[in-house]
């Protein structure tokens, strides 16, 4: 008899954590397991893409769909106790300072804590094999769905955000597996939360291969004509871990090197930053070589048209972009964050350069001018397969052991 699943999302707008539960949807075999998938809030340009013919997607409940929605919102569609749980989340978490550099996510979790008990069950009645909460808050999980099994992922690297222990500690207990989508993001987990090292299993992002190439090919899209120029192009949330607002200044920097590139960004998010990356393009004056393309839902012909991708954030959990881009055999740089190394094996399948800007300049410039280095990391990465469809076995195996 095939174990019964259930997973659990936000929604599905352009993100790493979205694109990674398009990769194991698409990999699962309607065969090995019935598959229902609760997506908070219908919204989304990935929304189109979840695989049907391989998955049930239930209707939304009005409850959790105005966990992140516009408290206006929530009001008209009379979730009064949701929007109190909301009001009373954002007066109750705790405020103290942040440690510099890190991201502060309480907010999320106390959230979670005060709109739970106004939310109904999820699908009341069905007890399934394996229940499986892709993207924190866990709580909904723990509280809402009846399984035999319980599992919530982990996609941040937690050396870089700051969360409240002592709240979160009592729900990842209640798992009976956390998933790492890599053994740095498992170790940084683990130094915050050590008695749950027990319980933490690894999963990697899944990607079809065959999937990621069928989108690269629907559309043509040359980003320029001019053979004689280096196309980059970096895509993700316009958000602070990204660190896109340094890219006119590397831009700039390659330019008085007396290289001739055009960087190409696509993405989405904070106004804040959205707004620092235009005033800093112009500061750079690279308002001919710097290209806002927006939000695109299938970014997959740009990676394809490009010369080289490039990934300069602060941190990563496991970045989905980047392993595309290697599937699509491109050139990789990314900067040395916490988490580079277990993606990208410096000058074998791409490219880690300082983060510091003008060191970042430097070697960027050199392995741009090398085209023998491009061309032998472009062999590789055509004779070795980046999807890694087989993980989805390690998810059959708990549910079939319920």
């Amino acid at each position: 008899m095939k174990p019964r699943i259930l997973i659990l999302m936000h929604y599905m707008e352009l993100g790493g954590a979205e694109s990674a539960l398009l990769g194991l949807l698409q990999s699962i075999d309607p065969d090995r397991a019935d598959v229902d998938l609760f997506i908070y809030d219908h919204r989304g340009e990935l929304m189109r893409y979840i695989p049907t013919d391989k998955v049930h997607l239930l209707p939304e409940v009005q409850g959790y769909k105005m966990i992140e929605r516009p408290m206006k919102e929530c009001i008209v569609a009379c979730q009064f106790g949701v929007a109190w749980g909301r009001l009373l989340a954002k007066k109750t978490v705790d405020t103290s300072p942040v440690p510099q550099g890190r991201e502060d996510i309480r907010i999320y979790t106390r959230v979670a804590d005060c709109v739970e008990r106004f939310l109904p069950k999820i699908q009341p009645g069905v007890e399934y094999d394996l229940a499986i909460s892709f993207l924190m808050p866990h709580n909904y999980v723990i509280r809402k769905v009846r399984a035999k099994k319980k599992i919530g992922w982990i996609h941040t690297d937690y050396s870089t955000v700051y969360v409240d222990v002592k709240r979160e500690l009592p729900v990842w207990s209640q798992l009976d597996y956390i998933v790492s989508i890599s053994e740095n993001v498992g170790e940084r987990f683990i130094e915050m939360f050590p008695t749950l090292r027990n319980k933490l299993i690894s999963i990697e992002n899944i990607l079809c291969s065959d999937f990621v190439w069928r989108k690269a090919k629907e559309i043509s899209v040359p980003l320029c004509s001019d053979k004689s120029v280096t196309c980059l192009l970096t895509i993700g949330r316009f958000s602070n871990p990204k660190k896109m607002e340094d890219i006119p200044a590397i831009c700039r920097g390659l330019i008085e090197l007396g290289l001739d590139v055009k960087w190409f960004i696509i993405g989405y998010g904070s106004d804040t930053i959205e707004r620092t990356i235009k005033e800093n393009i112009k500061k750079e004056r690279v308002e001919n070589n710097v290209i806002l393309l927006g939000k695109k839902d299938n970014p997959y012909p740009y990676i394809k048209a490009c010369d080289m991708y490039v990934q300069p954030s602060r941190y990563e959990g496991k970045s989905i972009t980047v392993r595309e881009a290697q599937i699509l055999c491109k050139p990789v740089v990314v900067t040395n964050y916490p988490t580079a190394s277990s993606q990208v094996q410096d000058g074998v399948d791409g490219v880690i350069v300082p983060m510091e800007i003008g060191a970042c300049i430097k070697v960027m410039a050199d392995f741009i001018q090398n085209k023998e280095k491009q061309n032998s990391i472009v062999a590789y990465l055509s004779s070795h397969d980046y999807g890694n469809q087989s993980e989805i076995e390690k998810i059959y195996r708990i549910a079939e052991g319920c």
